[in-house]
């Protein structure tokens, strides 16, 4: 009797379980995340969207992972075009930055200084503790892949250069 209730259990549940993971992956670059799950993404799912509204305008971004804005483990991606500047800033968290493709040249400091940034290309990792003040360019179109535990927070030197101010 136990192996026959058991046998309905997993026949009835089976389905129901296979259905859920389907629409949890039928978004393609949501975030939505459920423990144990697998998620993959090629080039060609990564769902961009213009933003985030916390980085200057021009840039791109996709959550693969998780949500920044919430505590717990995040990844996004980040594209830029040629040029793109980053103003000096800081997070509360430790930053990890991936190199997918281009050039995100780095530097430490308050004053933004094109001349005194380290180059990192395509495959270069990099992290720095929360607090460092920091600030970024890209040569040519540029993704980056950042990770972490959020929430993901970005606080600038000057108030001036925070496009969420410059909205309001």
């Amino acid at each position: 009797m136990r192996r026959l209730l058991l046998l309905f259990v997993l026949t009835a549940v089976a389905p129901a379980a296979a259905a859920a993971q389907d629409a949890a992956h039928a978004g393609h670059g949501e975030m939505k995340h459920a423990a144990g799950e697998v998620g993959f993404f090629s080039p060609s799912e990564v769902a961009w969207k213009d933003g985030p509204g916390s980085l200057p305008a021009g840039a791109r971004f996709a959550i693969l992972e998780g949500d920044p804005a919430k505590e717990g483990a995040f990844t996004m991606r980040l594209w830029f075009p040629d040029g793109y500047r980053i103003p000096p800033h800081s997070h509360s968290k430790v930053e990890h930055i991936t190199v997918i493709s281009g050039s995100f040249n780095l530097g430490m400091g308050d004053k933004f200084d094109r001349s005194a940034t380290r180059e990192m290309a395509a495959g270069t990792f990099g992290f720095w503790p929360g607090g460092m003040r920091h600030f970024a360019w890209a040569k040519g179109e540029t993704v980056v892949q950042l990770h972490g535990i959020g929430p993901w927070t970005i606080t600038y030197v000057n108030p001036a250069d925070d496009p969420r101010k410059a909205s309001k």
